[in-house]
């Protein structure tokens, strides 16, 4: 299929001075969280909150900043995420893309909002009942 980019706006919801950022993203359903450069967190204005360990593709562990919040508006979506800072692109990954009900266009190598639910963002949320331990 090859790779897929998509651009994005990013701003900093705690300083709303602050002019948004356009950035062209690498989409990745096989990533999980979304990630930023060090210098879109500068640009933002983003502190870190804490430290989180990744495992990278090579199988090796390294501790990044985790910074935040962000929010990411794609077409008419919008979510808001905290992002791991590291690498030297932007990863939009799984998590972000079905907050905003977001869908991979594999021929045209793009993302587009749902064709499912063009107006408002959709998700399945589903009560999951567990049986009740033996003391309970």
């Amino acid at each position: 299929m090859g790779l897929v980019n998509a651009m994005l706006t990013l701003s900093n919801p705690a300083n709303r001075e602050l002019e948004s950022v356009k950035v062209r993203a690498l989409v990745d359903t096989g990533a999980l969280h979304f990630c930023i450069p060090e210098h879109v967190a500068l640009q933002l204005g983003l502190q870190e909150l804490e430290k989180r360990e990744v495992t990278l593709a090579d199988g090796h562990k390294k501790l990044v900043a985790y910074v935040g919040p962000i929010q990411i508006t794609f077409d008419h979506r919008h979510c808001f995420v905290g992002a791991m800072v590291m690498g030297d692109e932007t990863l939009l990954g799984a998590i972000p893309m079905e907050d905003m009900d977001l869908v991979i266009c594999p021929a045209k190598r793009t993302i587009q909002v749902n064709p499912d639910s063009p107006n408002i963002a959709s998700s399945v949320a589903k009560n999951a009942s567990f049986p009740l331990l033996a003391n309970e």
